[in-house]
């Protein structure tokens, strides 16, 4: 097939030697089949910004740690600059959360390279050499779906014990390999103790996969494995290996009315972001941003 323009200068550095087939597209990136020597590997090629249908939301972005103040203002100025920075780091991301975790023993996709916006990682195969299928094209017996189901969560403990959150885990971004499951798709990947949202991601994760392997085997619909990791995390005593049962007892002290109102104006913020979005596609002016809650000014 013809290659790509934004592999081209991975094969000029012979990090590539051939694009053998596209393997898929979605939102963020379209991922090829490339020949690197003997050994096929995947070149994930990032779209541009005006091209993506997923939205760098605020709350994937607050946590990450920028270069400098300069790169800093441009980015919240959204000047041309700034939109470049902004793009770098969202990709950046990525990568970055791929080594962190292939280095602490989850299982995602080995990275090789990263060049010009194309990333370069290991093809996750099925037991006869092609592209692994995503969870969601598979059918499963129940106690292949609580194995699963356990080795993913051990994997989320695991994403956390090394400071990060998926962010966006589902049965669509978990490929099914000869020897398990395999996480994919990391962009909005955040710092668990820099990020106020971490813990809404996590528990939303969690409960991605719980309703997915539930579907199979419905008692995993009520485990709260979630607030169990949590707490164990903030009391700094979480371990990869650390036993959890599924349930949680709700401590019982005062409501956190600081923390709530907190959640009350992200959700708020958020609805007001899905709308301007939605006006957006729909040519309608975008609404002026709304002010801060009373009780966060």
């Amino acid at each position: 097939m013809k290659t790509p323009k934004r592999i081209e200068p991975l094969i000029e550095d012979g990090l590539v030697d051939e694009v053998l087939r596209p393997l898929m597209s979605g939102k963020e990136a379209a991922v090829y089949v490339v020949r690197c020597g003997e050994q096929l590997r995947c070149a994930k090629v990032y779209k541009e910004a005006n091209k993506r249908s997923f939205r760098q939301a605020a709350e994937y972005q607050e946590g990450r740690k920028v270069r400098n103040s300069r790169q800093a203002r441009a980015m919240a100025k959204g000047s041309k600059y700034g939109r470049r920075e902004q793009e770098e780091a969202w990709q950046n991301a990525e990568v970055s959360a791929l080594f962190r975790l292939a280095s602490a023993g989850v299982r995602v996709p080995k990275p090789y390279d990263f060049l010009d916006g194309v990333l370069l990682m290991e093809m996750v195969a099925d037991e006869h050499g092609d592209a692994a299928p995503r969870l969601n094209d598979v059918e499963l017996e129940p106690e292949q779906a609580r194995e699963y189901h356990a080795f993913l969560i051990r994997q989320i403990v695991m994403m956390l014990c090394a400071g990060l959150v998926h962010g966006d885990l589902s049965e669509f971004n978990v490929l099914l390999g000869p020897d398990g499951p395999v996480i994919i798709d990391l962009p909005q990947a955040v710092d668990a103790a820099a990020n106020n949202h971490a813990f809404r991601m996590l528990e939303r994760d969690v409960a991605n996969m719980a309703a997915y392997f539930g579907r199979f085997a419905p008692e995993l619909k009520e485990t709260r494995y979630a607030k169990e990791m949590w707490a164990l995390f903030e009391d700094g005593k979480l371990l990869p290996d650390s036993p959890l049962s599924g349930h949680f007892d709700e401590p019982e002290e005062a409501a956190d009315v600081d923390a709530v109102m907190r959640e009350i104006a992200a959700a708020l913020r958020e609805q007001e972001r899905r709308e301007a979005a939605r006006a957006e596609q729909d040519g309608a002016e975008k609404p002026e941003e709304p002010p801060a809650p009373p009780w966060l000014q």
